[in-house]
């Protein structure tokens, strides 16, 4: 949810953006925005002088801004959507992934969930999703230039009948009636990333008083939200997309004290089991990297359970094992080459298997990336990965290529039995 400064001041800069916004829905506007559609970055200048001949300038700076915005959305909401959608740069920034939405709209509709109060819903992101889940939707934002993206997409996108786009603060909406709520918090202020869910806004706390009024709901909050924020009737999911994570979501209303990471596409969830952390033991053949939302959610156990795995170090997620087998929670990785930190002997190794790209991971360790590739000089026709970390407390550098053919393979959900080690 976007949060703007309010002025009662003649010039009012939110009714001046507001403006600005629906100059763009009328038919100069829209005419503009089709011409603009595909301008390149090194070609605005000359593009806004040729416009400005013919329109007025404030439209064409418009337009072009919109165009921007389209061009970067189009990673979040695809080609299609983005280019008939429209967006703030608050409403790019933290709008859900459009895969995102849509697996959770997908576990809504199979709650039975009908109607949703979608309480900061910025430009719409995940009323759309709800909708084309055939679920109703009332959208709340108390942003005026928010809130008319809001409906401009639903109209654009023609999910006008699903769902009501209303202007109000969150605080204040009843939702009695709707079988479900959904809350996402502003997690962005004046400088950023805000870490403390006593400084969203709303507040955690408001949210999670909102949603025990409601048969159903659903709060998303920040990846990196403390196991000990989440509150005991609560169940806590930490979801990825394509090994990027994304988000938690906190359930209401399904299995509390539940704890499970979902990787898209998919879904492919993995449950917590209430394993102890593994044991550490010596690097074996193989490395197995977790997927980012296995190590949000504190899953790494289950994972080296089924992989009969253990830890290199007891503080670093990264599981060894001495056989390769099929998870998709994890990458594969055959080792080769155990080092103590060491750079002029790295650098020896890799002109002696002639490793030309050379593919740097690091897990507790303070050496940047860029910073090594820079001091060993990578050269040849060889491909290779190492690991900066620790092994049983010591920096150690391990060495070696993702295993062939069972590297994160995708397991289907519905056979379990494929997570589990073979029987002796």
């Amino acid at each position: 949810m976007e949060r703007t400064i309010l002025r009662l001041a003649d010039n009012d800069p939110v009714n001046d953006h507001l403006d600005a916004f629906t100059a763009l829905l009328a038919p100069e506007g829209r005419a503009l925005l089709d011409a603009v559609r595909d301008t390149a970055p090194a070609d605005e200048l000359a593009v806004a002088t040729r416009l400005r001949r013919e329109h007025p300038a404030g439209l064409v700076s418009a337009a072009l801004g919109q165009a921007r915005l389209r061009q970067r959305a189009a990673a979040k909401f695809g080609t299609g959507d983005a280019g008939r959608m429209y967006f703030t740069p608050n409403g790019v920034e933290q709008s859900t992934r459009a895969s995102v939405a849509a697996y959770r709209a997908a576990r809504m509709r199979e709650l039975g969930i009908g109607s949703v109060a979608d309480l900061c819903c910025g430009i719409g992101g995940d009323a759309i999703a709800l909708a084309r889940a055939g679920i109703r939707v009332l959208a709340v934002d108390r942003d005026p230039v928010t809130v008319a993206a809001a409906r401009a997409n639903m109209a654009a996108l023609g999910l006008e009948d699903l769902v009501e786009v209303r202007e109000a603060d969150v605080t204040e909406v009843d939702t009695a009636g709707f079988d479900a709520v959904f809350v996402d918090p502003a997690r962005r202020g004046g400088r950023g990333r805000i870490f403390d869910p006593e400084a969203y806004s709303p507040p955690l706390s408001w949210a999670v008083e909102a949603a025990r009024t409601a048969p159903h709901a659903a709060l998303k909050v920040a990846p990196g939200i403390p196991h000990e924020a989440v509150p005991g009737d609560a169940e806590a999911e930490w979801i990825s997309d394509g090994g990027d994570v994304k988000e938690a979501v906190l359930w209401f209303g399904t299995a509390p004290g539940t704890v499970r990471a979902t990787l898209l596409p998919g879904p492919r969830p993995l449950l917590s089991r209430g394993l102890p952390d593994p044991a550490v033991r010596p690097v074996g053949r193989y490395l197995y990297e977790p997927d980012g939302a296995v190590i949000r959610a504190h899953l790494v156990a289950e994972v080296a359970d089924a992989l009969d795995g253990g830890l290199v170090d007891a503080t670093i997620a990264y599981i060894t094992a001495d056989e390769l087998r099929p998870t998709p929670y994890a990458g594969a990785y055959e080792i080769t080459d155990q080092l103590p930190f060491n750079l002029k002997r790295l650098k020896a190794l890799l002109r002696e298997r002639q490793v030309g790209t050379l593919t740097v991971k690091k897990r507790g360790s303070a050496v940047e990336p860029e910073e090594l590739r820079r001091k060993v000089k990578p050269q040849g026709p060889n491909a290779a990965t190492v690991f900066l970390t620790r092994v049983a407390g010591a920096p150690t550098m391990l060495v070696g290529h993702p295993a062939q053919g069972l590297s994160r393979r995708l397991i289907d959900p519905q056979r379990p039995e494929e997570l589990r080690p073979p029987p002796a």
